[in-house]
């Protein structure tokens, strides 16, 4: 379970798991507990499944439900401790196995990963099929373009930076962020680095371009610069002084990387779908 936990940052270390649980606990006893529900229906669901035995002990099957049950606590309007919700995140945790298995063998095409797709469509189907005024899962309403927000001091963007790793797993405490990133420089300083270096880049690009203050205090502008950065330059690539370059600039653009590739992957089954009609037409 714990490798589960830590997927979601690609790490497999039990122990960095363990740590980022007690994290989600210690902020709120009631996020780490969705967060267990989920990842524990998501792994119970592939074993039930007959996944493969590699995949559910690596964790790839339990990531996806801990992001679904972590982000209903969040937009859940009801508070703490409503028992109603465990049924949308029982249910959406054990559909991301079947999301999980299904987009993977339809992207294994294109060597392109399911990664977070189940959670993104689950998630965004929650979302529109309740609402603020549901009356069993209401959510809260989005802040309207512009509202007025307090201004704060550069400590208070700065501690935004922490916050913004502890945003990955839904985190808004400092404490508890601190100590997801002590289980990510457990697993590897060398991600625990790139987390930061990322975090801060997120976080500047937020002011840059105007973002409401609230998410830069927060950390919601760093968390998609920290895991940008933490995969180009501690995971997927040979680190080196250009791979490090990289990592930071694509810290600038996380943001996108779900939709380009979302876009390659429907820009080659097109071309896929073409060339099987062409050679038809040459059969014919």
């Amino acid at each position: 379970m714990q490798i589960g936990v830590t997927r979601v940052i690609l790490a497999n270390n039990p122990l960095s798991g363990a740590l980022i649980l007690a994290a989600l606990y210690w902020a709120s006893p009631w996020q780490g507990l969705l967060g267990t529900v989920g990842v524990l229906a998501s792994t119970l669901t592939a074993v039930i499944m007959g996944q493969d035995s590699a995949e559910v002990t690596g964790g790839l099957h339990g990531f996806n439900g801990m992001l679904v049950s972590l982000l209903m606590g969040v937009f859940s309007s009801a508070g703490d401790w409503y028992w109603w919700l465990l049924l949308p995140v029982l249910l959406g945790s054990a559909t991301c196995v079947f999301l999980f298995s299904g987009l993977s063998s339809l992207l294994d095409r294109w060597d392109l990963p399911a990664a977070v797709f189940p959670f993104n469509i689950i998630i965004i189907l929650y979302l529109l099929s309740t609402g603020p005024n549901n009356p069993y899962f209401p959510h809260h309403s989005a802040t309207p373009p512009g509202a007025l927000e307090p201004n704060g001091t550069e400590i208070v963007v700065i501690r935004g930076i922490p916050l913004g790793v502890g945003q990955i797993f839904a985190c808004g405490a400092l404490g508890p962020s601190l100590l997801i990133l002590g289980a990510v420089l457990l697993y590897s300083p060398l991600l625990a680095v790139h987390a930061v270096l990322g975090s801060a880049v997120g976080t500047l690009a937020g002011l840059s371009m105007a973002v409401r203050h609230g998410s830069l205090y927060s950390g919601l502008s760093g968390f998609n610069g920290a895991l940008g950065c933490m995969n180009v330059g501690g995971l997927f690539f040979t680190f080196s002084w250009r791979t490090h370059l990289l990592a930071i600039a694509s810290g600038d653009t996380k943001t996108h990387k779900h939709i380009y590739t979302l876009l390659l992957a429907i820009i080659k089954c097109i071309h896929t779908v073409l060339c099987d009609i062409a050679d038809l037409f040459l059969f014919i």
